[in-house]
């Protein structure tokens, strides 16, 4: 009898560690979810305001990396074609020389741009082909084939907000000059010019919703 009892019990005691642990997680994860979603939410705030938010790290191997992040009242597909209107960035994206599309299969593009890099100490002027692919509307791949650069690769990612009325557009690289360049001066670049790069695509594709808008 004695032994049945403490069988109960030690099922009982172990049942209620586990449920014990499970209130605990789920506490825990509620936490974390929350802490995320205020993140995203601060992030959100500033974006829609019209803040440019720019990320620089220091990856291993002398590589930069970059982040860049734009709220813009176009729907994502007007943003796409933007981004993938590569005969005309040298048009309306600072700094870009010259820019073009060299071929297209349809699941991947080869374009190509010559820019100008640097700051007012160091200027370089940059050339570099392309291979470009992707998911239309939503997320755009890119990676040098060659080029003055030993490392340069990346995507452009387009969430739909809200629903079909503007887009929160992200640029994410990574990239090392072929050429000297010290560190910080890549990081001061970037800095510079990630943020004019994409308010560049920010005003190109306002610009194209704007006599939608006066049609209607």
């Amino acid at each position: 009898m004695r032994s049945t009892i403490r069988k109960v019990y030690r099922s009982i005691l172990l049942l209620a560690v586990l449920l014990i642990s499970l209130i605990y997680n789920l506490s825990l994860a509620q936490q974390i979810e929350n802490v995320s979603s205020d993140s995203l939410s601060t992030e959100r705030e500033k974006l829609l305001k019209g803040e440019v938010l720019v990320v620089l790290s220091d990856l291993p191997d002398g590589v930069t990396g970059v982040e860049g992040h734009i709220y813009i009242a176009a729907p994502p597909k007007t943003v796409w074609e933007v981004i993938t209107d590569y005969d005309n960035h040298k048009h309306f994206v600072p700094n870009v020389l010259d820019s073009g599309l060299i071929s297209d299969n349809g699941s991947e593009k080869v374009m190509f741009e010559k820019g100008r890099s640097g700051t007012l100490f160091f200027q370089k002027t940059v050339n570099i082909k392309m291979k470009v692919w992707g998911e239309a509307h939503k997320r755009l791949y890119f990676e040098q084939i060659t080029g003055d650069f030993t490392v340069y690769h990346g995507e452009w990612i387009l969430v739909d907000y809200p629903k079909g009325a503007g887009t929160f557009l992200s640029y994410k690289a990574e990239v090392k000059p072929s050429f000297f360049a010290p560190r910080f001066a890549v990081k001061n670049v970037q800095k510079k010019d990630c943020p004019s790069m994409m308010s560049a695509m920010k005003k190109q594709a306002e610009s194209l919703v704007l006599p939608e808008l006066k049609t209607e």
